[in-house]
């Protein structure tokens, strides 16, 4: 479907107009309730431009930044538009790796809330086939997943794709990157000629152009380019740490900030309640709000925070919306927001009205790229900072006993009266003032030592923040679903900036034993390292440390890999594609006449 033009909309504006609501974007009453139940009141400039044309019938090409809302910008145009009758496919989003895929399904089925009977489903490697070919037999509307899967349930004959109406191509510039242009080439031409594409990326590189032009009819180009929306006067760091590790983090973090009130985001209902009551357990004067608590319940708990009965509130996005304490010296986000815009919402709570505030974020090894985004959507720095040591908490617990003790001589007539008891047993016990004054102390510190021990938190590892994706995972992390940018080192895509835009090199393996693997692309698919990790690690579930070095032959390429596989993985691995080839996976057995030692190979650093 050749493009005839292409139209730059004026959405080069930093924000959709401050007076402008979903409701006036036309979307579907049913769509519109189940934004306002999760919070969402005025649309992001991308969803503003974007979702007018779409509604309207138009095709699209969006360029904006990871974590501007490009995610509703196109799923509440379909779900308004959405045919419930028919049980054929009738939406198509292709994503560049599984856990995007199952993050725009969980953004899907949110908005849908109110729509009866609507059915998604994620369709990526690493999930047995059985599972899909279910949900595609009882009858799917909307179809999210990654173009290698995707272009082997269209070879199986399993995915029909005939009655298609929309198809997205979202986060386009990644899939490039990971070696996908032919597989989406070849699902854009094998699709109707009369669906609608709308094709969101953040960067407009030569390759997409001719996409573009080759397979959007007439689109409508909207370019959006956020401005900062941030306090200056609030102080941006971050934390990098596990998910398990976070609770006893913010305790640490307690223990040390002065600060006089908070608020704690969380990503769910539920962990508001279970972190706050964590929180009360530690001694701390923590409540949750979240949207499950009724309006006096919320009224109270904010007066509480107001007067200083409560100092620490636990909050989701949607309760916090318009919350103005003066004492809120701080924002922690202990689950990154899942867009910009809400990170710039949460951290408003603080530093308001020309105060100074400090707004903390958790970040996890997988989220360091939504990181990245917010860096670039507010064009302010967050500086990193360490987890407080043992020292750092006895050093602040000691100056806090100290500041205690000045207190009580400050009140002379107490101080004679203990001063007293204090002779009495020095006489009767004949022990020096300063061992009963020690020892009062050990009564008053009760059952919570008043100093941490270094060799006891050693032994319990707890000062150590694994950085490394794979060792996450092995402690048993939760998985980081429902964000658009947690993606790099679950799936072991080649991390760029890590390696200095070396395309030439494979990511570090961790050492364990690994084992040559043959694959049927090399030099004539004009392959690279990136685009064989980049298709290997998301439809086999493979990590960065899992890859050693790489070798690429004119007709095929060596890769090594772990020795100890599974059986499951190999199977998922034997029906990957790279530019479209099926790769063939297979151990190599050597039996190539060129000499090992006159190979290219591309080293781990």
């Amino acid at each position: 479907m050749a493009s005839t033009s292409t139209t730059t909309a004026s959405a080069e504006a930093d924000t959709a107009p401050d007076s402008q609501t979903f409701s006036d974007l036309g979307l579907d009453d049913a769509v519109l309730k189940a934004l306002k139940d999760v919070g969402y009141e005025t649309p992001s400039a991308i969803q503003a431009a974007t979702i007018p044309p779409l509604l309207a019938g138009r095709d699209v090409v969006g360029l904006a930044q990871t974590g501007t809302g490009k995610t509703a910008a196109f799923a509440l145009p379909i779900l308004s538009r959405l045919d419930l009758s028919q049980k054929t496919p009738q939406a198509l989003v292709l994503a560049p790796t599984r856990e995007l895929a199952l993050q725009v399904c969980e953004a899907f089925e949110k908005y849908a809330a109110h729509l009866r009977g609507v059915h998604v489903l994620p369709v990526y490697g690493g999930q047995g086939y059985g599972v899909q070919l279910s949900a595609l037999r009882r009858g799917v509307h909307i179809v999210v997943g990654t173009p290698g899967r995707i272009m082997d349930h269209l070879e199986k004959g399993t995915l029909d794709l005939t009655e298609l109406k929309y198809l997205v191509l979202d986060e386009a510039d990644e899939m490039l990157k990971m070696g996908f242009a032919e597989d989406v080439e070849t699902i854009l031409a094998d699709t109707p000629d009369t669906k609608q594409v709308a094709l969101f990326s953040a960067t407009m590189p030569a390759q997409i152009r001719r996409i573009s032009q080759k397979y959007l009819h007439d689109p409508e180009e909207i370019t959006v380019k956020n401005k900062t929306t941030t306090s200056a006067n609030t102080t941006q760091r971050y934390l990098v740490v596990s998910y398990p590790q976070k609770v006893d983090a913010l305790t640490r973090i307690l223990e040390v900030e002065n600060f006089e009130g908070m608020i704690v985001f969380t990503r769910t209902k539920n962990e508001t309640e279970t972190l706050a009551e964590k929180l009360r357990a530690r001694g701390y004067a923590a409540a949750a709000i979240n949207g499950d608590v009724v309006q006096a319940q919320r009224e109270r708990t904010v007066n509480q925070l107001k007067s200083g009965k409560l100092d620490i509130l636990v909050a989701t996005d949607v309760a916090a919306r318009g919350l103005d304490v003066e004492r809120i010296s701080h924002v922690v986000n202990f689950d990154l927001p899942i867009d910009t815009e809400s990170y710039v919402h949460r951290i408003g709570r603080t530093g308001r009205a020309g105060r100074t505030g400090d707004a903390i974020s958790f970040v996890t090894p997988r989220e360091r790229r939504m990181l990245t985004s917010i860096e670039k959507a507010t064009r302010q720095p967050l500086t990193q900072m360490q987890l407080p040591s043992v020292d750092d908490v006895n050093s602040t617990r000691l100056a806090r006993f100290d500041d205690s003790i000045t207190a009580a001589l400050a009140d002379p007539e107490q101080i004679q009266r203990f001063r007293d008891i204090v002779g009495h047993y020095v006489e009767h016990h004949d022990v020096p003032e300063a061992d009963v004054a020690a020892a009062l102390a050990v009564v008053a510190q009760g059952d919570t030592p008043l100093l941490l021990d270094a060799e006891a938190e050693r032994a319990q590892r707890f000062d150590r923040f694994d950085k490394d994706d794979r060792g996450e995972r092995m402690r048993g992390d939760r998985p980081e679903r429902g964000r658009r940018d947690d993606r790099s080192g679950a799936t072991g895509s080649y991390d760029r900036g890590a390696r200095g835009d070396r395309p030439d090199r494979a990511p570090r393996g961790d050492g364990g034993p690994k084992t040559t693997y043959r694959i049927a692309v090399g030099k004539r698919q004009k392959v690279e390292p990136r685009q064989i990790v980049g298709a290997l690690a998301n439809e086999g579930g493979l990590n960065r440390g899992d890859f050693g070095a790489i070798q690429i032959r004119p007709d095929f390429s060596l890769v090594e890999l772990p020795a100890n596989l599974s059986d499951d993985t190999l199977r998922r691995l034997e029906n990957t594609r790279i530019s479209g080839v099926l790769i063939e996976l297979r151990p190599d057995r050597g039996g190539n006449s060129a000499k090992r030692e006159d190979r290219p190979r591309y080293r781990r650093d």
